[in-house]
């Protein structure tokens, strides 16, 4: 063994004793914090698959729609599907810590503010975090731009009110909420009091008129019907689109034939899926890890009693910044964004500047210190689990930035933050979260995510090949 990868396992090795220290350490003082660790040990796990599989959703859409390569595209349909089989489970058994988002227009254009981005950016929420991971400066500041983004943009007031609609306002206003919380100057705050709260919230079993609980709502409601099916669909779609001329091409040359019959395709179409091997195993253990989250946190909340980790901070004796109802932000599942914005708002109201009066913050997540916030210890952890994936593979280096690729990875971060906001959700907690659960809002999102992308890709080319252009026109021949 050379030194180089001595020392690679070495760190390695101290990344998941600093955790376990963390873990075992903080237990000992108070079993509380097992809730904590909890959260840590499965955003290790996420990180791990995320850089095992290179799962991004950026990526996959820049390469289906630049060089209409597939693969990664296929793989997240995969780790879809896969996780809805355990989602279905976990529902069935009546212990899912999953809650649908209200349904309507504003998930698609949120999607398609997320889309643009992620694609400036280089990379998605949850992609952005695991190349930090792997030692990216690029992706930290990507990070950086999106929790700042949101941070600010739930705060916005003044001037921007003008542009909210009377009956949002009035809608708004009649919720009735505590005094703390001065709807009547946000933005942000008008437009989820006033109009994503008064929409319809529901699942494909709702819809289909089955109990989201029972077998046949989970297993054929919200399973087959709001995900199989549609995944196989778009799937069907990808293939015709990206894979079938290259297929075609491969059978014709390798059988002399000329044409194709319907269990070539077939074949092809299985190679399609096959193709996309490594993400799509990564894409098998996060689906399942992803279930058993909802599923070990639900019975960590029966254990202990409670319903939210704000009872959990307050027993721990760390009850700043809990919301007026005594919440923090505590999904229950697999989530990101949310808690790097609640890394800003919490330093912006250490320096005077008062984020506890708008909605997201004051009244549903909190902005508890950092060290103390579960989803906070999620997301480090993912970092950290993806470091020691990139370790283990000789894939971990430090990159500084450019100061082309620093202004993308801004300008992509702050597309990506207001989308998430107005979608109450990222890739992952808008989309690949809800759709696997049965949500038709996650396929709303990502549908405006897909149109957002495609227009990315387009600008990006246009902008490259318009730099090059003068590029060679500054050239001496």
């Amino acid at each position: 063994m050379d030194t180089g990868t001595r020392k690679r396992r070495f760190w390695a090795l101290a990344i998941v004793g600093f955790f376990s220290l963390i873990s075992i350490s903080t237990y000992t003082y108070n079993e509380n914090y097992i809730y904590l660790s909890v959260y840590l040990w499965f955003g290790f796990i996420y990180g791990m698959c995320l850089q095992y599989g290179r799962f991004c959703f950026a990526s996959a859409f820049r390469d289906l729609f630049a060089v209409g390569v597939p693969r990664m595209a296929v793989g997240i349909m995969i780790a879809i599907i896969f996780f809805a089989f355990v989602s279905a489970f976990v529902t069935a058994t009546g212990i899912s810590t999953f809650h649908p988002s209200p349904v309507s227009l504003h998930s698609v254009i949120a999607g398609l503010f997320f889309g643009i981005g992620m694609v400036f950016a280089g990379g998605c929420a949850s992609g952005s975090l695991y190349k930090t991971g792997e030692g990216s400066g690029t992706a930290l500041l990507v990070v950086l731009s999106i929790s700042l983004t949101q941070s600010t943009f739930v705060d916005i007031g003044g001037v921007f009110n003008k542009l909210v609609p009377h009956s949002w306002r009035e809608s708004a206003l009649s919720k009735g909420l505590p005094d703390a919380i001065n709807v009547g100057d946000g933005w942000v705050d008008q437009y989820l009091a006033g109009y994503v709260w008064n929409q319809p919230i529901t699942t494909f079993a709702k819809m289909l008129g089955l109990d989201n609980e029972s077998f046949v709502g989970a297993y054929v409601g919200n399973l087959l019907v709001g995900v199989v099916l549609p995944a196989l669909f778009l799937l069907t779609i990808v293939y015709i689109l990206f894979a079938k001329k290259r297929y075609e091409k491969e059978i014709r040359k390798l059988k002399n034939i000329s044409t194709l019959g319907i269990k070539d395709h077939l074949s092809g179409f299985w190679s399609m899926i096959l193709s996309s091997k490594r993400t799509a195993i990564a894409g098998l253990i996060l689906g399942i890890a992803a279930g058993l989250h909802m599923f070990v946190i639900e019975g960590m909340r029966i254990k202990f009693g409670v319903r939210n980790a704000g009872e959990i901070l307050k027993r721990i004796g760390f009850d700043f910044g809990l919301s007026v109802r005594g919440t923090v932000f505590d999904p229950g599942y697999w989530y990101v964004t949310t808690q790097e914005a609640q890394w800003v708002g919490w330093v912006f109201q250490k320096m005077g500047w008062n984020h506890m009066d708008n909605i997201f913050f004051g009244y549903i997540n909190g902005i508890p210190n950092p060290a103390f916030n579960p989803a906070d210890w999620m997301s480090l952890a993912l970092i950290g689990g993806a470091a020691v994936m990139a370790l283990l593979n000789n894939e971990f280096k430090f990159k500084m930035p450019t100061k082309e690729l620093a202004i993308w990875a801004m300008v992509g971060g702050f597309f990506m933050g207001i989308g998430s906001r107005l979608g109450l959700g990222c890739n992952v907690g808008a989309f690949f979260v809800r759709v696997a659960n049965g949500d038709p809002a996650g396929w709303l999102f990502g549908i405006g995510m897909i149109v957002g992308a495609y227009i990315g890709v387009k600008f990006f080319n246009w902008w490259t090949e318009r730099k090059m252009a003068k590029e060679l026109e500054g050239m001496n021949f």
